[in-house]
């Protein structure tokens, strides 16, 4: 497989009442054909998200983003453009950032999540400067994490929870 020049091509969604942010790298393959977040039937992102809010686990992309804009939860990736072989958060190279700058200032995020290991280190390196928050890195919901159960994934993500 070849490297792909990408740049993300789908909007965050938030709004000013947002006060979690939770940033992914760069969306898979299925996302990106999507044009929606964790787009893949086996990454477990939204069903960790609705238990979390005790939540039915929402199935179309207007009902995804109800269910995180009405509890304060903003959602993006860190990478505006990459070099990417196919999903493989392991191939990314040649990375810029997204600018978050117009959401923290208009928004009231004061606690920034990374979805994996790989965005926590991007964000680390490419905005935590900028933005002046520090991340907390949670285990990837994504199928490739098989390491970690529903079960594992929502004791971590559980902290997201004393923030909305």
């Amino acid at each position: 497989m070849e490297y792909q020049k990408l740049n993300h091509s789908f909007p965050p969604i938030w709004d000013e009442n947002s006060k979690i942010l939770i940033l992914g790298s760069f969306p898979s393959v299925k996302s990106r054909e999507e044009g929606f977040f964790y787009g893949h039937p086996r990454n477990r992102f939204w069903e960790v998200i609705a238990r979390i809010l005790e939540m039915q686990k929402p199935t179309t992309m207007e009902e995804k983003k109800y269910m995180l804009v009405t509890h304060g939860i903003a959602l993006w990736d860190v990478i505006a453009s990459c070099e990417i072989k196919g999903s493989s958060d392991s191939s990314i190279r040649n990375v810029v950032a997204n600018d978050f700058t117009k959401i923290l200032a208009r928004s009231h995020i004061t606690k920034i999540y990374t979805n994996g290991q790989t965005a926590g280190k991007l964000y680390k390196k490419y905005a935590e400067k900028k933005t002046g928050l520090e991340s907390v890195t949670l285990p990837s919901t994504s199928p490739a994490n098989a390491a970690y159960s529903i079960e594992k994934l929502l004791t971590f993500w559980g902290q997201i929870h004393e923030f909305l």
